[in-house]
């Protein structure tokens, strides 16, 4: 399967509750009601520290969730996104499910001061998310990559030096073999950059330098994706569905704000 293309700019934010739990563990599951899972995230003199909040009880400061794409990795759910403040991004985050979507996982620890993007499964078992470091600037484009249908992730950086750049487009047509487009910054100017690996994204070689967009050949069109997420901004939330024909069926939906930190 091939990924779904990015949406920055249609994303939006969503106020989340909080849930009392660990980075890594089992989330809240449904009611018949399709009452909103709740991500876990408690304020931490670490994190106010590290991201130097200057929150108080009069002017607190929330946190959201923003997931961003869901893929199939056979009969496994697989959700990417990020925690952020409203200026600050926190956390990468990777959501799982293997009941469609009653419960729901991280199997991946979150990361610092990252965001997590595309997801591609090519079969079953072999996956790769797109990531970025976000402090404050994105840079340092990476993958997760994963051979067990996305129970474990390892992380691999895409290029050995700083580069601020993100991901545009991937697409692995084979397990080994596969492309990325890097959308770099450039003061007033377009500049993609066209990479490609025969190491399952081990390694990748630069191929094309590019002012104008670079178009991956392969990649899935969004209405084909078996799985998307949508927002429902009457309800405050992101909801995972699934493709059943032409109609689209409610999966899951994440809403309401994770934290005040004061």
């Amino acid at each position: 399967m091939a990924p779904m293309p990015p949406s920055r700019e249609t994303r939006a934010h969503v106020w989340f509750s909080v849930f009392a739990g660990a980075f890594t563990g089992v989330l809240a599951g449904q009611s018949v009601a399709h009452e909103p899972i709740r991500v876990a995230y408690e304020c931490t003199e670490a994190d106010a520290d590290a991201f130097g909040f200057t929150c108080t009880m009069e002017d607190p400061c929330p946190v959201f969730l923003e997931l961003a794409a869901a893929e199939l990795a056979g009969n496994r759910l697989i959700a990417t996104g990020n925690l952020h403040t409203k200026t600050v991004t926190l956390y990468s985050i990777v959501l799982a499910s293997d009941d469609d979507g009653v419960t729901w996982t991280e199997p991946h620890e979150r990361m610092r001061s990252s965001a997590l993007e595309q997801i591609q499964f090519l079969n079953a078992q072999n996956g790769w998310i797109t990531g970025v470091s976000v402090d404050p600037l994105a840079r340092n484009p990476f993958l997760l990559i994963t051979g067990d249908g996305g129970h474990s992730w390892r992380q691999m950086p895409i290029l050995e030096d700083t580069k601020y750049a993100t991901v545009a487009q991937l697409y692995f047509e084979t397990a080994s073999r596969g492309e990325l487009v890097l959308d770099v910054a450039q003061p007033k100017t377009v500049r993609q950059e066209l990479y490609e690996t025969q190491t399952g994204g081990e390694s990748w070689e630069l191929e094309q330098v590019s002012s104008a967009p670079i178009q991956l050949k392969g990649l899935r069109p969004a209405a084909q994706s078996p799985v998307r997420v949508r927002t429902d901004s009457a309800a405050g939330t992101f909801v995972v569905e699934r493709a059943n024909g032409r109609a689209w069926n409610r999966v899951a939906s994440f809403a309401v704000h994770l934290a005040n930190c004061e």
